[in-house]
């Protein structure tokens, strides 16, 4: 099992434990002397805008619920280590009692990485076309428009409002508007 270059593993934990898992592991590791063998542990989260009684906030999401990432050099000991945390159920990508946990690939880290990295909140919120939504904010606050197009990767909407006798095109970020029940 000794191989001494560092690499990420996904370890599995018990579901809403992450954080838990991840602080008893950073303590087991100062208290053992295995920070020249265990170098990171991450909880992996995104933000994420949540609307709730027409106020928005930011609140952080597990990506991978159940789940920690560590960096580490695989030992025996390491190994060891990170098993016998409590809240690990054990190493992602084992094939059984004692064989040897699977790294992530380094596209794979890269790719959660910059996940963790992106900058705008994302909404949880999800619009259909031909949904009646208000518009909440900007020139146009108060008016109530119809979905005609939904642009998730951005977070825009085009909705249709009544102007001056006459549909009329606007778009519109997702928290600019509000959905009418």
């Amino acid at each position: 099992m000794e191989n001494l270059e560092k690499h990420w593993y996904v370890i599995h934990t018990y579901s809403g434990y992450e954080n838990k898992v991840k602080s008893n592991l950073e303590s087991r590791v100062q208290s053992m002397g295995m920070e020249d063998r265990i170098f990171n542990v991450m909880v992996p989260t995104e933000d994420e805008l949540e609307l709730k009684n027409g106020k928005k906030r930011v609140v952080q999401r597990k990506v991978f619920p159940g789940y920690v990432l560590v960096e580490m050099v695989m030992t025996d000991d390491s190994w060891y280590v990170v098993r016998n945390t409590p809240g690990v159920t054990g190493f992602v990508g084992s094939t059984g009692a004692g064989s040897k946990p699977v790294p992530l690939l380094p596209h794979e880290v890269q790719a959660i990485l910059k996940s963790m990295d992106a900058n705008e909140p994302k909404s949880n919120v999800k619009y259909d076309v031909g949904e009646v939504v208000r518009l909440v904010e900007g020139p146009f606050a108060d008016m109530v428009g119809t979905v005609e197009e939904v642009n998730p990767e951005h977070q825009k909407l085009k909705v249709l409002v009544s102007m001056f006798g006459r549909e009329t095109p606007l778009e519109v970020e997702y928290q600019q508007v509000e959905r009418l029940s």
